[in-house]
């Protein structure tokens, strides 16, 4: 636990490092809040620190509505979203928003696109959207290096509706096209066989 000291002045500058590390119960209204809390800070003589919600609880006093301290990090809740985020993640590794949406995907997860979106945001700083792509065109590459496909089979493999499509988004994440990647590759294997 931190001194009292510390947790005053965390508390009283709203300083996010703090935040999930203590409580602090405001005696006079019985609410408990984050260290980052947007309403104006108590006076200090009201206010007692604790190591944990549950320890607030505890001691009789209610969650605050607006910091909501159920979702601090390190919580329950908090721990919660990044695993919904990385069942999400399994989900798309597996093909969900390759024949999917994100809709589909969220129903999945029980939860609202909406909400999955700003998960993804808040924990990966990108969209699902994005990331399913990203996973696309990963694949694609390891399936161009590694494998004599088609360039029609690894764009199936790889989760894209089209041949097309499979060109239009590796070309501009490669800044090349898939067939110029693959001549390369294989003039190495050539070069490395003559030797």
């Amino acid at each position: 636990m931190l001194d009292i000291n510390q947790c005053e002045q965390a508390r009283v500058r709203r300083d996010r490092r703090f935040d999930g590390m203590f409580f602090s119960g405001v005696r006079t209204t019985r609410i408990y809040c984050r260290p980052v809390c947007p309403v104006k800070p108590a006076k200090a003589a009201n206010v007692t620190f604790y190591p944990s919600a549950a320890a607030a609880e505890l001691a009789g006093f209610r969650p605050c509505l607006r910091c909501r301290p159920e979702a601090a990090p390190f919580s329950p809740a908090w721990i919660g979203t990044r695993t919904t985020v990385e069942r999400a993640l399994r989900l798309i590794a597996d093909g969900a928003l390759d024949d999917g949406n994100v809709e589909a995907l969220a129903d999945r997860l029980g939860i609202g696109s909406r909400h999955l979106s700003r998960l993804f945001q808040r924990h990966l700083g990108a969209s699902p959207v994005q990331v399913a792509q990203t996973t696309r065109v990963q694949r694609a590459k390891r399936l161009l290096d590694e494998t004599d496909l088609t360039m029609s089979e690894i764009a199936v493999h790889a989760g894209f509706g089209s041949l097309r499509r499979f060109n239009t988004v590796f070309a501009e994440v490669y800044r090349r096209p898939p067939t110029e990647i693959r001549r390369a590759r294989n003039q190495v294997v050539r070069n490395v066989g003559s030797r």
